[in-house]
């Protein structure tokens, strides 16, 4: 009699055991392989969408996300900046966009889907320095005909808030728009474009 309790409680103890083991292997195989949905560091690096809440920017501010390794500039702008972006027209080297990179889907002049909101790669046309942004009107540094847009500390390029570059710089074009879309009103997906959204 004591020899079948003894066979019992160890049985169950053995059955206990396993699959506390098994419970935990299959926690342990599922894991890397649920983690495999996500895109990768690598991933995201080489490509991958990159979803963006623009909902906290206000108006004349800037954020800055990151897609492929690169920055990308989000501006929310105000009537005036739009205004002043008609001004300035004249003095810029690609104003409608033509020899740019950007998608056929954004607006030549304000170079955006939506006027209020712009979307560029933040790295300088001519050597990828990243431009500084300068919303400010007429600061001392950079003249009183100075609207806001971006300053290149490394060799003086000078943009526009769309990211039209001025004429005789030496920043060829104008900064690239990257392909992108909007999910909500709210959430921007850079790497994905409008026209496949």
């Amino acid at each position: 009699m004591s020899n079948d309790g003894v066979n019992a409680g160890r049985r169950r103890f053995l059955v206990a055991a396993t699959s506390v083991v098994g419970a935990a292997g299959a926690v342990g195989a599922a894991t890397p392989f649920v983690g495999s949905w996500f895109p990768s560091a690598k991933a995201k690096a080489a490509g991958a969408p990159v979803k963006v809440n623009v909902s906290k920017i206000e108006a004349g501010q800037q954020m800055v996300a990151e897609w492929r390794g690169q920055p990308v500039f989000i501006v929310r702008r105000t009537e005036e900046i739009l205004g002043n972006l008609t001004k300035i027209h004249d003095r810029m080297a690609d104003p409608e966009s033509q020899a740019s990179v950007q998608p056929t889907y954004v607006d030549p002049t304000v170079r955006s889907i939506k006027p209020e909101l712009l979307v560029v790669v933040g790295l300088c046309t001519h050597l990828g320095c990243s431009p500084s942004f300068r919303p400010e009107v007429a600061p001392a540094d950079l003249g009183a005909d100075w609207v806001g847009g971006y300053f290149c500390p490394c060799h003086g390029s000078r943009y526009d808030l769309a990211g039209r570059v001025y004429k005789a710089q030496p920043a060829p074009l104008n900064l690239p728009v990257p392909p992108h879309s909007y999910e909500t009103d709210d959430v921007i997906i850079i790497g994905v474009d409008q026209e496949k959204a």
